[in-house]
């Protein structure tokens, strides 16, 4: 089977670093990849970070065939073999590349086999026990920490990174500092990338919107609309059955009256 031709290659990113910033989104279904293509968004994240997730990873791929499409490994990987596997499997599955939050270790691994590799620097929601969910890089020590987990990833053949919630100025200059391509989440727009969550961009969660994200729609309320139709529609049809307007002439097959006749008097008259 052809595979669909990608709008970029990791070749294509690096050339473009330092040019203009990628618009960059985490999509969750097909009709959001599809949407994110139809809008002229750049790159783009899913999950794979469960079977249910990588069962329908190739729908994401087919609903957004000429993007650039990453995937998130699951966590908990724990030999460098098991994630070349994973990183392998979601290639096969139409993946442009692979982002793995795990440790240089694990990512010198799938990079020394060619498997294009994103890491994450800065805020790292799984190791929020250690740092807190809050920014990284507000001091000089910080600072310098990130800068040399940057180069780790930098010397392990990570691509990119995901930059989360780091201060804006600190990000443009270790931007400018790494061969990686660093995607901002919450750190500015002097890095390679900006990187939101659909759900931030389109408003359909239940929380206070996080300082960093935007929201460009309310999904939320349109969702309780949509439940309370569901709600009246479901209710008007068992009203419509318990009072026989459902099913009316109109939703009924009829076989012709003569033919029906011909047919029961045929059973009755076997049966005698």
């Amino acid at each position: 089977m052809l595979r669909p031709t990608k709008r970029y290659s990791v070749y294509d990113l690096r050339q473009l670093k330092g040019k203009r910033c990628l618009t960059h989104i985490h999509v969750k279904s097909p009709e959001e990849a599809a949407a994110a293509e139809s809008a002229g968004i750049d790159l783009m994240s899913s999950p794979f970070d469960s079977p249910a997730a990588q069962a329908r990873f190739p729908e994401l791929v087919a609903a957004a065939p000429t993007s650039f499409l990453s995937c998130s490994t699951p966590h908990g990987m724990a030999t460098p073999e098991e994630a070349i596997r994973i990183g392998f499997h979601a290639l096969e599955l139409g993946a442009s590349s692979v982002y793995c939050s795990a440790s240089p270790y694990l990512i010198e691994a799938m990079a020394r086999e060619g498997i294009p590799v994103v890491g994450h620097l800065g805020m790292v929601p799984r190791h929020a026990a250690w740092t807190n969910f809050r920014a990284i890089g507000k001091t000089v020590d910080e600072a310098k920490k990130l800068y040399e987990q940057m180069k780790r990833l930098e010397g392990a053949g990570a691509y990119g990174a995901e930059l989360e919630l780091v201060p804006h100025n600190l990000a443009t200059w270790l931007c400018r500092n790494t061969s990686m391509l660093l995607m901002s989440l919450g750190s500015g727009s002097g890095c390679d990338t900006q990187f939101l969550f659909s759900d931030d961009i389109l408003g359909d969660y239940d929380e206070r919107i996080p300082r960093h994200a935007k929201a460009y729609r309310n999904f939320l309320a349109e969702y309780r609309r949509l439940q309370q139709e569901r709600i009246a529609a479901f209710t008007e049809y068992v009203a419509d059955v318990n009072e026989g307007r459902f099913p009316a002439r109109a939703n009924l097959i009829e076989m012709k009256e003569d033919l029906l006749s011909e047919f029961v008097g045929s059973i009755e008259g076997a049966g005698r």
